[in-house]
């Protein structure tokens, strides 16, 4: 069911969508060389936790999937495109790019967000890849208001990513979020202007693309969470919370300076 939300509704989003980008703005600032992922992933909880939320992803149940998610962050490197399990093992080296997913909860209210970092110096095409993915979400935002389909949203991220050349994951998608941390409506990444459902006031949806630098075929780990690039190419992954207004969209998880 697709839900809006109040201003007190929004009061509680709005403070949860803060804590998930202040906790991807410090991240950035640990993601180098030497860092293995699940320190990164202590130190997002305890931002967390301090910060008066709890953690979405940890413990989160999904059916088919025995274990529930045992991290904070997903944490993502190279051709991990979403849900990598932080791990004491996983060591960033120069040149890795991971993307990080955050999800928090205040007073039962979510929001969720992502970015991709470079790990030192990258090669040219992972850099390009970075600056594709967020065109992505920038477009995505630039046609997103009251009006505007799911299709529009969908059509603009497509219409970047494959002018640019690149694969888009077409098998995970965008949501609907607040009470929940997935909700209705579902929103692709690709679709056709005008068609799906019309996106009205105090809606709040997620819109994340996720793309790569070769084919479009995604798998599964047998850790049950991991999903991976098909044929090993890097992949990327940028997300907002948003709220749909008359005129264009509120970023609820500011973290771009």
């Amino acid at each position: 069911m697709i839900t809006f939300k109040s201003p007190s509704d929004l009061a509680h989003m709005r403070r949860a969508g803060v804590l998930v980008a202040d906790v991807l703005r410090y991240l950035r600032g640990l993601i180098k060389p030497g860092v293995d992922t699940l320190s990164l992933d202590r130190f997002a909880e305890d931002l967390i936790v301090r910060g008066g939320g709890r953690p979405a992803f940890k413990g989160y149940k999904v059916p088919g999937i025995r274990r529930p998610f045992p991290g904070t962050i997903c944490a993502s490197i190279n051709e991990e495109v979403v849900h990598g399990i932080p791990s004491a093992d996983r060591i960033l080296r120069e040149g890795d790019i991971l993307s990080v997913d955050v999800g928090v909860s205040v007073d039962g209210w979510y929001a969720d967000a992502a970015c991709t970092y470079p790990v030192g110096e990258i090669s040219d095409l992972r850099r390009r890849l970075l600056e594709v993915t967020l065109g992505g979400l920038k477009a995505a935002m630039g046609v997103l208001r009251e009006g505007a389909t799911v299709g529009d949203v969908g059509s603009a991220v497509e219409r970047v990513v494959k002018g640019a050349q690149m694969g888009l994951v077409r098998d995970y998608a965008g949501h609907g979020i607040g009470r929940r941390l997935h909700e209705a409506p579902q929103v692709p990444n690709y679709g056709r202007p005008g068609s799906g459902i019309t996106l009205k006031s105090r809606m709040t949806i997620c819109v994340e693309p996720m793309v790569m630098t070769g084919g479009e075929a995604v798998r599964s780990c047998d850790d049950g969470w991991t999903v991976v690039t098909a044929d090993g190419s890097d992949a990327a992954h940028f997300e907002h919370t948003l709220l749909v207004t008359p005129d264009g969209c509120e970023v609820l998880t500011p973290w771009e300076d």
